[in-house]
């Protein structure tokens, strides 16, 4: 592509160079030196009789001329003979002449030599100026231009010519004029026919590309959209009905969302606001749909897989639960040069749980209602339901505070699906590509970081997810405030690790050390801070089949909720 774009480039170049010099003749100011014009009009005006060109002689009879390169002085030519004479005034002015013969075969238009009409002049310089004249009426005819010595007289000048109103000091007049308009045409010719093979090359080759990114996605298994978008259309709703009422009303109950073309549907008729977030996978936009916000994260091209897969997981049979992220549509918008890909979910104004806890605290019965939440959202994610249309095990393996959102009543969804793994009951199998080393850095399980972790049970996922979860609940239980104040935002491990910790430090700390983030001691006052700190390292084991599961933990945390009477 990168080869295409730089031979475009070229054949213009190329096409102009030439358009220039076909056409640029005389392209720069005459002289305006008096003593120049004097001498050029003396030696113009012998050359009177040579300047108008009689009928071509017959075919037959070579005509001699007289030659200054020739050894013997002489040539013979079907075409005319000429002379050029070079008139330079940088200094004392000095004429020089050439004379050669010029062959019909090296004519240009044929049998209508551009040098010979009428007298052919061009200013290299304004000091230099140089001057064709051919003849053909008489063997030897470029013979009678005389030179021109120092300290002999001037030589007589022409009769003026009738003066042209367009032309500039020094012109030749109307001859020249006429050069002047067909060289301007064809310059001007060539660089709209330079432009319009430049738009026409440009466009083939974006929709070249187009086909062949389509042809590719096909090819890798992504579903192609535009055939099905070409041959139907769908019916919209009224302009008052709302997103749910379209999940209510187009989906088949099972729980996986919006038709394929209801999503499109949707998807265009979204207007962009601003940005609200940036990640490694692209942005995360506000828009706005029928008066109803919505988020929407658009993928690069680079990153089809990523979107491809997080579409895949939210469109599972029977996925959708209050504690999960809404998800709303897909679309793919190609406009030949790139592709976005987006993925339309529902908005939440107070962002993810890392931006709602570095603004705000908690009370005990917010963070409750956030853990529990959580757990509720997770072992959502983790059931395995049977069945003919059953969901499978999904493990999230991203989870963190940054892909938590906290909805208006003060519950939080799980988002960010791009890196989960799904449990094939048929095969008994985890389809998921042998690599452990995914994720948040700070958040994985020692067994991701010692590369123990057996990847061919979902179980061990589900296990590291809870590893995670514990160190969310330690965040939030930082923030919770009863009554005596409490801590600052961190992240896990923020008093052990940089900002930006690699693998190996996370796993000295973790695995070798065998460290955890400290829970301060005036949490065991506090009757749920004192739950949830038993949560969190029971969520913590270094073995993994010792932890809780998310169903457990949401059983605990629904109990503890329920004790509306506890006091801290």
């Amino acid at each position: 592509m990168e080869q295409l774009r730089w031979l475009v480039l070229v054949l213009c170049g190329v096409t102009l160079v030439n358009a220039f010099q076909d056409g640029g003749v005389g392209g720069l100011e005459p002289g305006t030196d008096d003593q120049s014009t004097t001498t050029h009009s003396a030696v113009s005006e012998h050359l009177t009789d040579i300047n108008r060109v009689p009928p071509t002689p017959p075919e037959d009879k070579l005509l001699k001329c007289v030659c200054s390169d020739c050894d013997t002085g002489i040539c013979e030519t079907d075409g005319y003979c000429f002379v050029t004479v070079t008139i330079d005034t940088s200094g004392e002015t000095q004429i020089y002449k050439k004379q050669a013969c010029l062959d019909k075969s090296k004519q240009f238009p044929p049998e209508h030599a551009h040098k010979c009409r009428g007298g052919y002049s061009h200013n290299v310089y304004p000091w230099l100026e140089e001057e064709v004249l051919c003849c053909h009426h008489a063997d030897f005819c470029n013979s009678q231009l005389p030179t021109a010595s120092p300290g002999k007289p001037p030589l007589p000048s022409l009769p003026p010519k009738a003066a042209n109103p367009w032309s500039r000091p020094g012109d030749r007049g109307g001859e020249a004029s006429s050069v002047w308009k067909w060289s301007d045409l064809a310059l001007a010719g060539a660089v709209a026919m330079s432009l319009l093979l430049t738009v026409i090359l440009v466009a083939v080759m974006c929709y070249w590309h187009h086909r062949k990114q389509r042809s590719e996605r096909i090819r890798r298994g992504f579903p192609d959209v535009e055939s099905i978008l070409d041959r139907s259309e769908v019916p919209l709703m009224g302009p008052h009905t709302t997103i749910r009422d379209f999940i209510e009303l187009t989906s088949s109950g099972s729980g996986s969302g919006l038709s394929l073309l209801v999503q499109r549907s949707i998807a265009r008729q979204i207007q962009l606001i601003e940005i609200i977030g940036k990640g490694r996978f692209g942005e995360v936009w506000r828009g706005r749909w029928r008066g109803e916000y919505v988020a929407v994260k658009i993928f690069s091209s680079r990153d089809e897989r990523s979107w491809f897969r997080e579409v895949e997981i939210y469109q599972t049979v029977m996925l959708r639960h209050d504690n999960l992220l809404g998800f709303i549509a897909a679309d793919n918008k190609d406009n030949g040069t790139w592709t976005q890909l987006w993925l339309v979910t529902d908005y939440h104004e107070n962002g993810s749980l890392f931006d709602y806890l570095m603004r705000y605290t908690v009370d005990t019965a917010g963070m409750i209602r956030m853990a529990l939440s959580i757990a509720t959202g997770l072992a959502h994610l983790h059931m395995d339901i049977m069945g003919n249309k059953g969901k499978p095990a999904i493990a999230h393996r991203d989870l963190k505070s940054k892909n938590i959102l906290v909805k208006s009543n003060g519950t939080c969804a799980i988002a960010d699906l791009g890196l989960a793994v799904r449990y094939d009951s048929a095969t008994d199998t985890v389809d998921i590509v042998p690599n452990n080393r995914v994720g948040t850095k700070r958040y994985l399980a020692p067994e991701c970081l010692d590369e123990s972790m057996n990847m061919d049970h979902i179980d061990s996922f589900k296990r590291a997810d809870v590893y995670a979860l514990g160190l969310v609940y330690w965040e939030i239980a930082r923030r919770c405030n009863t009554g005596g104040g409490c801590e600052e935002y961190q992240l896990p491990y923020y008093d052990m690790v940089p900002n930006d910790p690699t693998i190996e430090e996370m796993r000295k700390v973790v695995c070798i050390y065998k460290q955890r983030p400290i829970i301060p001691n005036k949490w065991q006052s506090c009757e749920d801070l004192r739950v949830m700190s038993k949560l969190m390292k029971e969520c913590w084991y270094h073995n993994a089949g010792a932890r809780l599961t998310a169903l457990r933990i949401k059983k605990t945390l629904a109990n503890l909720g329920a004790h509306d009477d506890l006091k801290c």
